[in-house]
């Protein structure tokens, strides 16, 4: 996608991503055989929902119809939110993994697991599981130290305290009906 078609189709579609309270992070145009499809990638700090998505993209197919911002080659519109395996390159995708396990890449060299306890507009507080028994220990990383990161997807995380009270209350209120 040319940088200025990349451009006009982000400021055709901006608005109206935004007057839904939701961030742009992405928009691409890729070859499919004699068609192309557009992917309009939107996030916010509570989610995106289904019905959203629905929404943005009858608005958005709306302008790109009443443009030639697509040209005259036709194309499918795809509006999604971002997967699980994107990289973590803005402060605002950091807050939003908080509570989540990461993998970062070092610009002074190495790797980091941690998991994300809180983030400011400098960086990072982090707590490095403990190995072999050890406990875990606290660490602060600036943004600037982070060459790329990415959450990592755990299947067998142990819950908070707090969330398995939760949880077991939840269910002894099911059983009490």
């Amino acid at each position: 996608m040319s940088t200025t078609q990349s451009e006009r189709l982000r400021g055709l579609l901006e608005p109206l991503v935004a007057a839904r309270d939701l961030d742009l992070e992405e928009i691409e145009v890729t070859p499919a055989g004699k068609r192309r499809v557009l992917r309009i990638v939107v996030d916010s700090d509570d989610g995106v929902q289904l019905d959203e998505c629905a929404e943005l993209s009858r608005e958005a197919s709306q302008v790109l119809d009443d443009t030639d911002a697509m040209g005259g080659a036709p194309y499918t519109l795809e509006v999604t939110s971002p997967g699980a395996d994107r990289p973590l390159t803005e402060p605002r995708h950091y807050r939003r993994a908080v509570g989540r396990l990461v993998k970062a890449q070092l610009h002074e060299g190495g790797e980091l697991v941690a998991r994300i306890i809180a983030v400011d507009d400098e960086g990072l507080d982090l707590e490095v599981p403990g190995v072999k028994g050890r406990k875990p220990t606290a660490r602060r990383v600036a943004f600037a130290e982070i060459a790329k990161a990415r959450v990592e997807i755990e299947f067998n995380r142990k819950q908070d305290k707090g969330r398995d009270d939760r949880a077991e209350q939840h269910d002894e209120s099911q059983e009490e009906a």
